[in-house]
């Protein structure tokens, strides 16, 4: 090694392996059933009225002939997934 190159080696600083004090993940998280019927209902929707505004305002706000809002009544059940299908088809 040259005196230049050690002098450049020695100025650079050095990288990170990895990051030793990362915050642990603590949202919960959906099991990968419920996580399919989410993802199957949020696409029903978006076949049915083709805007993601209108899917986000339509599967976040509550329906009272639903009895509740459709994502919630999607991810907690089939018989909620059903009902949401139900309800697009109409």
């Amino acid at each position: 090694m040259t005196e230049e190159t050690a002098a450049v080696a020695e100025a650079t600083p050095e990288k990170p392996g990895y990051k030793r004090f990362r915050r642990p993940f603590s949202a919960v998280r959906l099991d990968p059933a419920a996580a399919a019927r989410q993802g199957k209902a949020a696409s029903l929707a978006y076949e049915r009225f083709k805007d993601f505004a209108a899917v986000k305002l339509f599967l976040n706000t509550h329906d009272d002939t639903l009895g509740g809002r459709p994502i919630d009544l999607a991810v907690a059940s089939a018989e909620g997934l059903s009902s949401v299908e139900a309800f697009l088809a109409r």
